[in-house]
């Protein structure tokens, strides 16, 4: 405030100067409109957290979730998660030094561990349905395929998101509004990453245990 009054004279003049400044920079409104996405994303799978949290024990009689999860395979699901959130994040530090070879391989490392990923989750749904584990089939199974079926869309989304991006670095370079996109592609990913936690502990491990 001391700087702004030396030079427009008071704080009304400082005031009235940055207003007329124009809007915010391109790349903090992004930024701003990004993280408040991810908020939002948040809030939602919060909701969805607790559905399941009150319809855990409505299994209508039918099979839990101890009794259908495959700890073996999740904990794979588990970790090639993880390692796509580590191997994300060398594809940014690659993107900040400009480097192609390495930003394509951290992308392909990516890409191919998310896919790994959405087989192995896509078989645990394939194999709950084939024993009669369906949505309809009690309240525990429908708040179960809402809340694990919406964070598979996520990296679904992520996954054509990240293809597309690997193709605006070849035809666009390392332009800014390129490394902008990767940079929330890069956000989003880790904010997967992180609810996978929460749900992995919340529906496996807790699950099994009950």
């Amino acid at each position: 405030m001391t700087v702004a009054v030396a030079v427009y004279g008071s704080p009304s003049e400082a005031l009235i100067s940055a207003s007329e400044a124009g809007p915010a920079p391109k790349r903090i409104v992004v930024a701003y409109g990004f993280w408040i996405f991810l908020l939002s994303d948040i809030v939602m799978f919060s909701a969805l957290f607790a559905s399941y949290a009150v319809l855990v024990h409505a299994t209508a009689g039918g099979p839990t979730g101890a009794e259908l999860f495959n700890q073996v395979s999740v904990a794979i699901e588990t970790a090639c998660l993880l390692a796509s959130s580590y191997t994300c994040g060398l594809m940014s530090l690659a993107i900040s030094s400009r480097r192609h070879l390495g930003t394509y391989l951290g992308a392909a490392i990516t890409f191919a561990l998310g896919a790994a990923f959405l087989a192995l989750e896509i078989r645990e749904f394939a194999n709950m349905i084939a024993q009669g584990a369906t949505p309809q089939r009690s309240a525990f199974l429908s708040a179960f395929f809402t809340l694990v079926g919406c964070h598979g869309l996520h990296v679904t989304a992520g996954l054509i998101w990240l293809t597309v991006m690997m193709a605006q670095v070849a035809i666009q370079g390392f332009r800014v509004a390129v490394q902008r996109r990767l940079l929330c592609f890069s956000l989003f990913w880790h904010t997967l990453d992180i609810i996978w936690v929460g749900l992995f502990t919340v529906v496996y491990l807790m699950g099994v245990i009950s």
